[in-house]
């Protein structure tokens, strides 16, 4: 398949050496870089702000993906996206004025989506499939890397996908958590078109080329 996106998840990257691992991964053929934020408070962890973004911003063209998993994510949009954020994911779950939130990225020139987590319902997204341009579902419950993709969850993304049907929606589903070469397949028949990957490309014992290669052959 053609237009399957991969997202490269820097939450797996080595740090000591980011330049080289973002480049390796744009030059496999990764579409996305994608940087997760945790405040510790609405996830169990504590990653990377805003300061990341903008590395990756001087390191890669790519576009930058930021997903929020942080209480009161509508105090930090315009810090990221001054950042560097070309996509900005805000969770259903933590933000009661989320329509004014959604409505501030693409204010600021970023392409808005929206994030459910593993037990939160599909029906969820409908009131705000008019604003945003994609839909993350979370295949493991957010804040930490390397966990077991939840087989439950793939049901969720059929549903999600007709949802965006019905309402003619051209907003593209993403999906993160436990993606390798023996879950993709799952995510991307369900209506996944964009793949967030971490420890499968970062981590792969071959390499982050050959990472990718896999993932990519997996689903073609």
């Amino acid at each position: 398949m053609n237009d399957i996106y991969l997202a490269a998840s820097i939450l797996s990257a080595d740090f000591t050496c980011l330049r080289e691992q973002i480049q390796s991964a744009e030059d496999a053929g990764a579409d996305w870089i994608h940087i997760d934020v945790m405040d510790g408070h609405f996830v169990p962890n504590i990653t990377m702000g805003p300061v990341v973004v903008e590395a990756c911003r001087r390191l890669t063209t790519l576009p930058l993906d930021v997903h929020l998993m942080i209480e009161q994510p509508e105090l930090h949009i315009e810090t990221f996206a001054n950042a560097g954020a070309d996509l900005i994911s805000i969770h259903v779950e933590c933000n009661p004025n989320i329509h004014r939130t959604l409505q501030q990225i693409r204010a600021l020139g970023c392409k808005p989506g929206i994030v459910i987590n593993p037990g939160t319902p599909a029906i969820s997204i409908v009131p705000l499939i008019q604003q945003i341009d994609y839909v993350l579902v979370m295949t493991v419950n957010p804040g930490f890397a390397a966990q077991k993709y939840i087989a439950e969850v793939t049901p969720k993304i059929a549903e999600v996908n007709e949802f965006l049907e019905h309402y003619h929606s051209n907003a593209l589903i993403e999906v993160d958590g436990g993606i390798n070469a023996e879950t993709i397949s799952l995510a991307v028949n369900a209506g996944a078109r964009v793949i967030v990957a971490g420890s499968a490309i970062f981590n792969h014992p071959k390499g982050i080329s050959e990472g990718i290669k896999e993932l990519r052959k997996a689903v073609h």
